[in-house]
């Protein structure tokens, strides 16, 4: 059993990094960038009006007339220049005339005709974007999970298409006789396969795309075809079959088909039952079967292992800090998440264990917003001390 840190180290090193390929911007979204882009252009590429109103060379004083000489808009630049006494009706956005030192804007003038006169309360601000407020030329976007935002900046920038790193492919296998799919009948033996939904959902919004294979029998031959039906998945998760007993073959099976493996096992709660290694090319994880188990476990390991593949310099989950709403006893030997409720504090949120933690409880983690982080051999906490949590 090794300690939490040891294993998602390992996790991460059997995570390789994925190919890329190039996309247009418009299918980029969620995608990891390969590389650095550089802007081709100034943004903006003129001194631009911030402002509608009118643009005028040096200062002029309140009340003073002045001549309109022109019309620049968005798109549509004034070609002259503007000398004393002269101004050119500008809207925002328009190139700032040859000349033009700053903007009126058109609520401190009053026009008639081809004649302007300034207000007594006209502002002082220039109202002028500077070409290359916003970035210069050769100014880079450094890799990263492309937002809306970011598809806004490298279009801006004048890029039509990026390269990207490749989707993870993850094949999802759930094991066990007393498994069925949601909406069967089980049988009085039987209950209903839940972890894979999750665990599928946190890969996908990981950028990963999921597999949810048929669920495999604990039989070795059942196993062996599953395996054989997850052949191009970059991670294999499987969920349940890890731990040690009789009906537990996820190892057993695993290494007679030839895994190199990492490691088997954690000083972790929940989650204990965990192992790792490479099958046929692809990263191997084995998730317990304890809902709870399993999803946390998804947290700690998969996602961070989705997020290497894709090239997230620091794919570990990141940890927040709270204050504790109520006492809570000693750790123990192992690496402790709480399923927990946070609220609103003075400094910090305030968190709340649960009261029951058991691994089988998916009501209690369907609750919960944070995961308290108990580090092994941690003594009891009380009440206003500040813990770490991950948030849910």
């Amino acid at each position: 059993m090794i300690p939490l840190a040891e294993a998602q180290a390992r996790v991460l090193a059997l995570a390789a990094l994925l190919p890329v390929e190039t996309l247009p911007l418009r299918q980029a979204a969620g995608r990891w960038l390969a590389e650095e882009v550089s802007a081709r252009r100034d943004q903006p590429p003129f001194d631009a009006a911030a402002m509608d109103g009118y643009a005028l060379a040096g200062e002029a004083a309140p009340g003073a007339c002045l001549r309109v000489i022109g019309t620049a808009a968005a798109g549509r630049s004034f070609s002259g220049r503007v000398g004393p006494g002269e101004v050119v009706r500008i809207f925002t956005g328009a190139p700032v005339p040859e000349g033009a030192t700053r903007i009126i804007i058109q609520e401190d003038v009053t026009r008639a005709g081809d004649i302007v006169t300034l207000g007594t309360r006209a502002d002082a601000a220039a109202h002028i974007r500077p070409r290359g407020q916003d970035f210069r030329t050769g100014d880079r976007v450094a890799p990263r999970r492309l937002r809306p935002a970011d598809l806004a900046l490298l279009a801006a920038m004048n890029h039509a298409e990026v390269a990207v790193r490749r989707c993870p492919q993850v094949a999802f296998i759930a094991t066990g006789d007393e498994l069925v799919q949601p909406g069967e009948d089980p049988g009085p033996d039987q209950i209903v396969a839940s972890n894979g939904l999750a665990l599928a959902a946190l890969a996908e919004a990981e950028g990963a795309i999921a597999r949810l294979l048929p669920i495999a029998s604990d039989s070795e031959a059942a196993l062996a075809r599953a395996f054989a039906q997850a052949a191009g998945a970059d991670l294999i998760v499987t969920i349940g079959g890890a731990s040690v007993g009789d009906h537990d073959l996820i190892a057993p099976v695993a290494a007679r088909l030839g895994m190199e493996a990492a490691f088997h096992r954690v000083a972790l709660r929940p989650g204990k039952p965990v192992l790792a290694g490479r099958l046929h090319g692809a990263a191997l994880l084995g998730l317990p079967g304890n809902p709870v188990s399993a999803i946390v476990c998804g947290h700690l390991f998969m996602c961070p292992m989705i997020r290497a593949m894709q090239g997230d310099p620091a794919p570990l989950p990141r940890h927040a800090r709270a204050r504790l709403a109520a006492g809570v006893g000693p750790a123990g030997p192992r690496t402790h998440y709480m399923r927990a409720r946070l609220s609103p504090g003075a400094d910090l949120p305030l968190i709340a264990a649960a009261d029951r933690q058991d691994s089988a409880l998916l009501s209690v983690l369907a609750e919960a917003s944070a995961l308290l982080l108990r580090p092994a051999g941690d003594g009891a906490r009380a009440a206003g001390e500040v813990v770490e949590y991950l948030a849910l």
